[in-house]
């Protein structure tokens, strides 16, 4: 979302508006774990799957609405739904997801055997630490999940253009 849209792009409601936030709820949600109901992290993972799933119909759909023939527009559309949907799972919700949960579970840990803050200080500290990770974390996964879909899973559909996943 930084970066400014070429003169004539379309405007993707799923990059580059505020629903992008969206793909970071279970993020913040691992984040506050140690403060809020398990509910709580589970429906912020919840609301990051289902950006995942939107965004993985919302390029399935523009892919369909390229111009070309009738025999290649399944597979334009399926290419278009599996690599959206599999960049998506892995960069925005299981790879972070799984690196802020351990960065807050060892802050914590860490926190409890080498300070004698009380449990709702330690907490708190874990919650900020983990909010401030996630902006750190996010263009190098981001770098990683493309880096390891163009080492396996793309070289499967290396006749159709790469989709654009970030």
């Amino acid at each position: 979302m930084s970066e400014p849209l070429p003169r004539g792009a379309e405007r993707d409601l799923f990059r580059d508006t505020w629903v992008r936030y969206l793909g970071y709820a279970n993020e913040v949600g691992e984040a506050f774990r140690s403060l809020v109901p398990t509910a709580v992290v589970w429906l912020s993972y919840g609301v990051s799957s289902s950006y995942v799933l939107a965004d993985a119909i919302d390029k399935g759909k523009k892919a369909g609405a390229v111009p070309c023939p009738e025999a290649g527009r399944s597979t334009r559309v399926t290419v278009a739904v599996v690599d959206t949907f599999v960049w998506q799972a892995l960069a925005s919700v299981a790879i972070p997801g799984f690196t802020i949960n351990r960065v807050c579970a060892a802050s914590l840990y860490i926190l409890g055997t080498t300070t004698r803050w009380p449990l709702s200080v330690r907490k708190w500290t874990t919650t900020a630490l983990g909010l401030l990770v996630i902006p750190v974390i996010i263009h190098p996964i981001d770098r990683s999940v493309d880096f390891l879909l163009d080492s396996s899973l793309r070289k499967l559909y290396p006749s159709v253009e790469k989709p654009s996943s970030s």
